[in-house]
C-alpha cells in the first residue's frame, strides 16, 4: 500500500471532500480505503479504537454492495460494534459473551449506508452492550482519548470518537441511547448529532418506545458531512410503528444559509446537578459568541421535573438492558449471566430489571409523556436549549465508578454517578429530541469540551443550520484549530 496523499492533505479533507476527489477521478475508493488502513496501522495501537478492518472491502470497495454513485462515492466508514448488523461480519457488542457472534443479514440502516456510497471497512469499540460511559474493560479492550491517552474517550461510541478525532477517518457510525454520540463527540472534539426519534430506522429491531429511546447517527468533523449522512441514510423501513420525519428541503441545502435570529435558553443547573465553575465559564463564552452572531441569549432553566426525568431514564435503562441481556442468554441456552463473560454491573442491571412488573414500565412511559409535553411547551417560546455536553471533566482511564466493571453494589447509586457527569444529554432521548455536540470549548486540562444544543422534535435541520453558521464564523477551525496529540498529521 502507498499513500494517495500526504497526511496533512488527508487531515484537511472531510468525507464530502474525499468523495469529490473520487468523482473527479483524482483518487479511487480503493486508494482512500488503503489510506485509512495505513492510518489505522500507525495510530490504533495508541488509542485502540478500531477492533477490526475488513481487508477484502479495502481491496474491492464494491464487494459488499457499496453504491459508488452515492453521495459519498466509496468513502470508507466504520461501524460501531453495536446496533445495525453487517452481514457476515463479527458484532461482539463489547462483550466476552458475544465473542464470535456473526449476523447473517444487513440491517435496514446498513443498507442505507451502503446505498449512500459509504464503504463499511471495519468496526469500532463500545462498552459492553453500550451500557456505560467508556470502552474500558482490560479483558476486552481499553480505548484511549487521542488528545491525551491517560483519559477516556467516554462512550458508548468510544472507538468511533477516537478514530474520527485522530484523523484516521472523517466520518463513522455511532449510537445514542442517553448521550452516546454527543458525549464522546464532546470529549474528543468531534461533531455529534443525535437525531430526532423518527429519522433513522433500527429495523428489523425495537419497534416500540423503549427501542426508540436509542438513536443511530454518526460522528464527523464537519457539519456538511453530518448533513449529507442524515439526508442520504434517513427513512423508515416497512412496518415502523411511528411516522418518520421528511424535511421539505435537504439539510445539505439548508446549511448553506444562516438561521434567522434564534431564541436561545442557556442553562446548566438541572435538578440536583451542576456543571463545574470552569465548564460554566466555557458555556458563558459559547453563549456570548452566539450573541455576536445575532441571536437572543438568556439564562433560562426549562420548567420540567428533572428528578422524574432521571428516574424514568434509569428505569428505562434497567428494564431495556435487562431484556437485551435475557434475549442474548436465551440464544445461548443460558439461565443466568456467566460472571466470567458478562461484566458485574450488567449482571446487576439484569437482576434488577428481569422481573420488573408492567406497572413500572407504565409509570416510566407516563413520565416520558409528561416531560415530553413540557419540553414541547418550552419550545413554543424558545428555539434552542444550550448546555455543556458534560457537567464534570473527562475521567482518567481506570475511573471505575462510571464503568460496568464497577464493584458498586447499588444499581441506582451507579446510575446516579452517571447522571452527575452526563447530566444534560439523556433528556433528548427521553423526549425524542435532536441534540448536537459542537467542539467549541476546552477543559482546564486542554481536552475538548462539547457545547450541546437541543431543539424541538423533528427540527434537526435547525441544529445543523446553527452548527454551519458557527463553523463559518470560526473559519472551519473547531477546537480553536488545535489537533490531538495522537493524530495522522504526526505520522
Amino acid at each position: 500500500m502507498k499513500l494517495v496523499m500526504n497526511w496533512e492533505e488527508w487531515a484537511n479533507l472531510d468525507a464530502i471532500g474525499l468523495s469529490e476527489l473520487i468523482r473527479q477521478k483524482q483518487i479511487t475508493p480503493q486508494e482512500v480505503a488503503q489510506q485509512v488502513r495505513l492510518a489505522t496501522d500507525a495510530l490504533n495501537p495508541k488509542i485502540n479504537g478500531i477492533i477490526e478492518v475488513f481487508d477484502d472491502v479495502i481491496n474491492d470497495p464494491t464487494k459488499d454492495g457499496t453504491n459508488l454513485d452515492g453521495i459519498f462515492a466509496g468513502v470508507p466508514f466504520l461501524m460501531k460494534d453495536l446496533g445495525p448488523t453487517v452481514k457476515g461480519r463479527l458484532q461482539e457488542m463489547g462483550s466476552l459473551l458475544m465473542c464470535g457472534n456473526r449476523p447473517t443479514t444487513d440491517s435496514f440502516l446498513t443498507k442505507q449506508i451502503r446505498q449512500a456510497g459509504l464503504n463499511i471497512i471495519g468496526r469500532t469499540t463500545t462498552p459492553e452492550f453500550g451500557l456505560c460511559s467508556s470502552a474500558e474493560n482490560p479483558a476486552v479492550y481499553v480505548t484511549r482519548n487521542p488528545w491525551n491517552v491517560d483519559y477516556t474517550t467516554c462512550g458508548s461510541s468510544a472507538g468511533t470518537a477516537a478514530a474520527v478525532a485522530a484523523g484516521i477517518i472523517p466520518i463513522s457510525h455511532g449510537t445514542d441511547g442517553g448521550g452516546s454520540i454527543r458525549i464522546p463527540a464532546g470529549v474528543n472534539g468531534n461533531i455529534g448529532l443525535k437525531p430526532s426519534r423518527g429519522v433513522f430506522s433500527v429495523a428489523p429491531y425495537s419497534s416500540d418506545l423503549m427501542g426508540a429511546v436509542s438513536a443511530q447517527g454518526c460522528l464527523s468533523r464537519t457539519i456538511r458531512d453530518t448533513a449529507a449522512f442524515v439526508d442520504s441514510c434517513r427513512g423508515g423501513a416497512p412496518g415502523e410503528f411511528m411516522p418518520y420525519w421528511l424535511p421539505s428541503q435537504s439539510y445539505s441545502e439548508l446549511i448553506r444559509r444562516d438561521p434567522g435570529r434564534l431564541r436561545i435558553a442557556v442553562s446548566h443547573e438541572w435538578g440536583d446537578y451542576r456543571a463545574t465553575p470552569h465548564i460554566v465559564s466555557e458555556l458563558k463564552q459559547a453563549a456570548s459568541f452566539l450573541e455576536t452572531l445575532g441571536h437572543h441569549v438568556e439564562w433560562i432553566i426549562p420548567d420540567i421535573d428533572f428528578r422524574a426525568a432521571y428516574d424514568a431514564q434509569t428505569n428505562c435503562y434497567i428494564m431495556n438492558f435487562s431484556q437485551v441481556i435475557s434475549g442474548l442468554m436465551e440464544q445461548k441456552g443460558l439461565e443466568r449471566p456467566p460472571a466470567d463473560l458478562i461484566e458485574p454491573m450488567c449482571i446487576q442491571v439484569w437482576e434488577e430489571g428481569r422481573d420488573a412488573p408492567y406497572r413500572e414500565r407504565a409509570k416510566m412511559q407516563t413520565a416520558f409523556n409528561d416531560i415530553s409535553r413540557s419540553l414541547g411547551s418550552f419550545f413554543e417560546d424558545w428555539d434552542i436549549i444550550l448546555t455543556p455536553t458534560i457537567a464534570l471533566p473527562t475521567p482518567k482511564i481506570g475511573t471505575t465508578e462510571y464503568l460496568t466493571i464497577s464493584d458498586n453494589s447499588s444499581v441506582s447509586d451507579w446510575f446516579e454517578n452517571l447522571w452527575r457527569i452526563f447530566s444534560y444529554t439523556s433528556i433528548a432521548n427521553l423526549g425524542g429530541l435532536p441534540g448536537i455536540s459542537l467542539p467549541m470549548a476546552e477543559l482546564e486540562n486542554g481536552l475538548p469540551l462539547g457545547i450541546q444544543a437541543l431543539t424541538r422534535q423533528g427540527n434537526d435541520g435547525l441544529l445543523l443550520q446553527l452548527g454551519a453558521q458557527i463553523e463559518r464564523a470560526l473559519n472551519g477551525k473547531w477546537n480553536s484549530g488545535r489537533r490531538p496529540a495522537v493524530h495522522v498529521s504526526s505520522i
